[in-house]
């Protein structure tokens, strides 16, 4: 959520401060800013809404310095203001936090009790005036930092300079990710490995509790890392493999744009990661599948969040057909609480975009307390569920900027499809001829995306329809189902209109009375065992004055036009309805039509508001 950006170095940091944040922007944020700590002098610019914005005021006022920390806020505690946004100071430090500190109350009524004057409505803040309140009584910063963090309860991280010790930068993490780079004469300091791309590869993640002190030795700069019990430890390097050329838009209007059009390349090279000799048979599924202990699995849970949840409930489709294994799909931050009976998985599959989210590391970590074993889908392999998982596949998807999903989710559901073939392969619920079949038909999964692409113009045309609704009804069924859920958030994430998905199957079981000619509804209908009873739901929602998209193959379109609907578009997709491929290629249409309303309705595309892209925070 929000986004951390330290740098200590010879030279000015400003820049590099404010560069680094940009990279930072898709994470989501409604306010920014930036300190220095130079010559016993602390000072920082602020300013809410874009960075932009931050941009006119340090032109305004400018700031110079060689040690300074920079921060993107996501509201949470206290408006969208620039009194409310990061770095909080003191006369003493600065501070740029992530996360949320629970018991921020009752710390703020102790330290103005003691005379403490705060100036804004941040959790923040209570951070910055305890460290000054230790600071002042022991003159050590080291120690006032490490009282403070025994008060803190909550998951957060946390960069701090200092007024009279600008030598030093002190960085600590708890349940919220911290990374530092190692660059030639820098070190650097941010809350992924994404805003640190454009200066150093060499990075060290943070382990939980893990506090760094970064100093200015003279001749260069050292790093000590203490763990929680304050003992110095050496935490491993690796070497980033983000690209940052890859993190621009190009040509495209907007990262998302550029990102659904991508999806035919990220799904061949997620395909190519999975199965050797991918561009003829015989496929050979590699290890990175063959790896997961899925013989003897008869039942297993996929937990996740958003998106990536609705990716899970379409592979319960596939693995209990195919693979004859009971599955549970479960959103990450309600089984965190219910008490869930862990012991009866025999594997437990987390699925996130960032490896990140807040609520699905914390199932995580619950699900191996318990001594269950785990895999992660993730598209960053650089992440704190990457390194806690037992097994980790990773999607091909590369670097997502638009905050609403769509290469990565696509991605997610071709893993996810590869597993299901492995496990029924595995469980000899699948020949090895047809398992050729199948791992054959997914192939070819990037050109008949291509081929939806196609329709983009027609579904330009049809999302006009859409601009001025205040609701929108997504009907599906089978595997389609959860891509409907998808497509009815999608629509709600970046046009702010209403959406609501159902089982066309449970229309006549409520959804119907909201029926009008006011409420467009979106049928995904394949032609397959369900479209029958899909299309006399359609005829239903017709008949009582709706607006309808049908969203159909070749034969489904012709007997659509055969019925003479009217008041209905059809968007004809590739004659596909292989139990696999058909969520995958329905996604498309699902991903351009939220686009296309969004952008002709004028709202921020990449950035919708009150969203973030890694929720990190409760």
């Amino acid at each position: 959520m929000c986004g951390i950006v330290g740098i200590m170095s010879r030279s000015n940091v400003v820049e590099r401060l404010v560069e680094g944040l940009k990279r930072l922007e898709y994470r989501g944020y409604d306010s920014a800013g930036v300190a220095i700590t130079e010559n016993n002098f602390i000072d920082r610019r602020r300013a809410a809404g874009k960075i932009i914005n931050l941009e006119a005021e340090l032109v305004k006022n400018p700031l110079k310095g060689c040690r300074g920390i920079g921060h993107t806020r996501w509201a949470t505690h206290g408006e969208a203001h620039a009194h409310n946004a990061h770095p909080h100071s003191s006369d003493h430090v600065s501070i740029v936090h992530n996360g949320i500190i629970e018991n921020f109350a009752d710390l703020k009524k102790d330290l103005e009790q003691k005379g403490h004057i705060f100036q804004s409505e941040t959790d923040t803040e209570v951070v910055v005036h305890q460290i000054t309140d230790l600071l002042v009584k022991n003159n050590n910063p080291l120690l006032a930092v490490q009282e403070t963090l025994k008060k803190l309860h909550g998951a957060f991280s946390l960069v701090i300079i200092f007024k009279e010790y600008d030598d030093l930068m002190i960085c600590t993490r708890s349940g919220s990710p911290l990374v530092l780079g190692y660059g030639k004469d820098d070190v650097y300091v941010g809350s992924d490995a994404l805003a640190l791309a454009a200066w150093t590869q060499d990075l060290v993640y943070l382990k939980e509790k893990d506090l760094a002190v970064i100093k200015d030795a003279g001749a260069a700069f050292s790093v000590t890392i203490y763990d929680e019990l304050g003992t110095v430890v050496d935490r491993p390097h690796h070497q980033s493999r983000i690209n940052i050329d890859a993190v621009s838009k190009g040509a495209y209007n907007h990262y998302m744009l550029k990102e659904i059009y991508e999806q035919p390349s990220v799904l061949g090279e997620t395909f190519n990661s999975l199965v050797e000799n991918s561009t003829h048979v015989p496929h050979v599924i590699r290890d990175t599948l063959t790896q997961l202990p899925l013989k003897d699995m008869n039942r297993i849970a996929i937990i996740a969040c958003g998106t990536s949840y609705y990716a899970g409930m379409t592979a319960k489709y596939w693995l209990e057909s195919y693979a004859k294994i009971s599955v549970d799909v479960d959103i990450a931050s309600e089984f965190r609480y219910r008490d869930p009976l862990v012991g009866q998985y025999d594997l437990v599959i987390f699925i996130s975009q960032s490896g990140e989210t807040i609520d699905t590391l914390s199932a995580l970590r619950l699900v191996k307390e318990q001594g269950v074993k785990v895999a992660s889908i993730l598209n960053m392999p650089e992440s704190s569920m990457a390194r806690e998982s037992d097994y980790v596949i990773q999607t091909q998807a590369g670097p997502e900027i638009g905050v609403a999903s769509t290469k990565a989710f696509t991605c997610q559901l071709l893993t996810l499809a590869m597993i299901t073939l492995q496990a029924a392969y595995t469980k000899g619920h699948l020949s090895t001829k047809k398992l050729e079949e199948e791992l054959n038909t997914l192939l070819h999964l990037p050109s008949k995306i291509l081929n939806v692409l196609n329709h983009d113009e027609a579904i330009q045309e049809i999302s006009k329809h859409f601009v001025e609704s205040r609701d929108v009804l997504y009907l599906g069924r089978g595997t389609n189902y959860p891509i409907a859920l998808e497509g009815a958030l999608k629509l709600k994430e970046l046009s702010y209109i209403h959406a609501e998905a159902y089982p066309a199957g449970e229309l006549k079981h409520g959804p119907i009375a909201l029926i009008d000619h006011l409420l467009p509804v979106v049928v995904l209908a394949p032609y397959d065992k369900w479209f029958e009873k899909t299309l006399s739901n359609v005829q239903e929602v017709i008949a009582r004055g709706a607006y309808v998209v049908a969203i159909t193959d070749k034969k489904g379109a012709a007997l659509f036009k055969n019925q003479g609907m009217k008041n209905t578009h059809i968007i004809e997709i590739p004659e596909e309805n292989h139990t696999l491929l058909s969520p995958i290629i329905y996604s498309i249409p699902m991903q351009l039509l939220s686009y296309y309303t969004a952008y002709f309705k004028g709202t921020d595309v990449d950035q919708p508001r009150n969203l973030a892209k890694s929720v990190t925070v409760e």
